[in-house]
């Protein structure tokens, strides 16, 4: 490093400032004699536009010289950023103090009086060209440091997408099934209207052209009826409904009583039976429920479309807001609750194998957070918790406010976190799990997502309970960078 120093001070760069010939051979002689590499200037004006052509490492300037003096020298070379760091020693046959002081002020570091000491020149020059290269050596570092601050922030950026991106890979086959659930319902529904207009369309009006003005009356009569089934039954209640249906019709000695009770239950007639039992007695009240039926099941299979489409488009937004990330995020005002069932919803499949989600939700005003980064934190969360209980088990979610607070509580009934590594869980790479199934980064990136909220996460743990406790201030509305 000395070896270094002494090397740039050799080949240092030194502008000399003086009208007096004499004088400015001399200081080139004694600085040339020392190795350095010396520019002689014999006016002001010179000075500064070679100054700014070439920027020298030290300037040394006479202030007595005419129509520019070496006040005004030094004014301009601080006034302009790209010669407002080099350093200037004054050198003057001008020895009282007001001097002295006003070299100092107009951005001067140093003064040497006329007649100069050859030894005293020397020195000073070798000290300030020594605070010099010092100072370029620490502004090098630091633009350094600063280069390797942002490497660093990108290297961090893209290992907390590679986390996110990792969990999400996770995802991908039980948000594959939960999409092809809702569409294979809209493609066995639009089955049925295809087949309705079709084979059935065509033969309504001359259907409608024989009814007689009492079975019209009827006709709409159980049209409505069964429009306004609302109660939803188990599968259990179902077959019930059927069994008592049968032996009903049975009873009333009317034939095919399997199929018409299967009929009656999907229309919810169940109930009706006294009203509708003459249709059932005569071919041609059986043609008009049947066409009753034909009637509710294209309602239904509208009803299907429009149930399975929302949940194929709650998915895709869940997937698209999951997996959305912004270097750049700013604060907005969110709901926390809406960002955990994002994840909810995309752990779906995950959940219905064998996880009871239960949901203790208070109702709680929207914050100042960063809501993408906060759901990779219920991500990670969710993600473990249900790893920890091997998919099968009780996970538990409950937000509630606390004074200035919300308290964000996930709890799974796995086997816990042993005393002996729970120090560790939020150090980077570190992983209980075995070779390339996990970075290590989860709860790394968990702890500095909390950290930028000014929040705060705490670990409870036991066998067969482990809760994981986020805290996140409500009043947090100043922009604060971000990690």
């Amino acid at each position: 490093m000395i070896e270094n120093q002494e090397l740039k001070l050799i080949k240092a760069n030194i502008l000399v400032v003086d009208d007096n010939p004499v004088n400015l051979r001399l200081l080139v002689q004694i600085l040339t004699a020392k190795g350095y590499k010396v520019r002689p200037v014999p006016n002001g004006k010179l000075a500064v536009s070679t100054s700014q052509a070439a920027p020298p490492d030290l300037i040394l300037l006479d202030i007595n010289m005419p129509n520019m003096d070496g006040y005004e020298v030094c004014q301009k070379l601080k006034h302009n950023p790209q010669t407002a760091d080099i350093p200037v020693i004054f050198i003057s046959a001008y020895n009282n103090a007001i001097d002295k002081v006003k070299a100092f002020e107009v951005g001067g570091v140093d003064y040497i009086p006329k007649p100069f000491q050859v030894e005293e020149v020397l020195v000073r020059v070798k000290n300030h060209l020594s605070i010099r290269i010092l100072q370029k050596t620490l502004q090098e570092k630091n633009t350094n440091l600063q280069q390797t601050l942002e490497e660093l922030k990108t290297t961090q950026e893209q290992l907390i997408q590679s986390e996110k991106m990792a969990a999400l890979g996770q995802l991908i086959a039980g948000i594959a099934h939960e999409i092809n659930t809702p569409l294979g319902a809209i493609r066995s529904s639009i089955g049925n209207l295809k087949d309705f207009f079709q084979n059935n369309l065509i033969k309504l009006p001359i259907f409608f052209r024989n009814l007689t003005p009492i079975e019209t009356e009827n006709f709409l009569k159980i049209l409505n009826f069964s429009n306004q089934k609302n109660q939803s039954l188990s599968s259990r209640e179902v077959r019930r409904l059927r069994r008592n249906l049968v032996a009903e019709l049975e009873t009333r000695n009317i034939s095919d009583c399997h199929s018409i009770a299967d009929v009656l239950v999907d229309l919810g007639l169940h109930q009706k039976l006294e009203q509708i039992s003459p249709f059932l007695k005569s071919e041609r009240g059986l043609n008009i429920l049947e066409q009753i039926y034909q009637f509710y099941t294209l309602r239904q299979s509208a009803t299907t479309i429009n149930i399975a489409t929302e949940k194929a488009a709650k998915i895709v937004f869940a997937l698209k807001t999951h997996a959305r990330y912004d270097s750049g995020e700013i604060q907005i005002k969110s709901d926390i609750i809406n960002g955990i069932e994002t994840v909810l919803t995309l752990y779906q499949n995950q959940l219905k194998q064998g996880v009871d989600v239960i949901k203790n939700y208070e109702q709680i005003p929207e914050i100042y957070c960063y809501p993408d980064s906060l759901n990779q934190v219920w991500t990670n969360l969710i993600h473990n918790a249900l790893q920890a209980m091997n998919y099968q088990g009780q996970l538990t979610i409950d937000v509630t406010k606390e004074k200035n607070h919300l308290q964000v509580k996930i709890t799974d009934t796995g086997k816990g976190i042993s005393q002996e590594i729970m120090p560790q869980i939020f150090k980077p790479f570190f992983t209980t799990k075995p070779a390339g199934e996990g970075s290590g980064l989860g709860l790394d990136i968990v702890n500095k997502i909390i950290n930028k909220h000014q929040a705060s996460i705490d670990v409870d743990s036991i066998p067969g309970k482990t809760t994981f406790t986020v805290t996140i201030p409500m009043n947090l509305e100043e922009e604060i960078p971000n990690v």
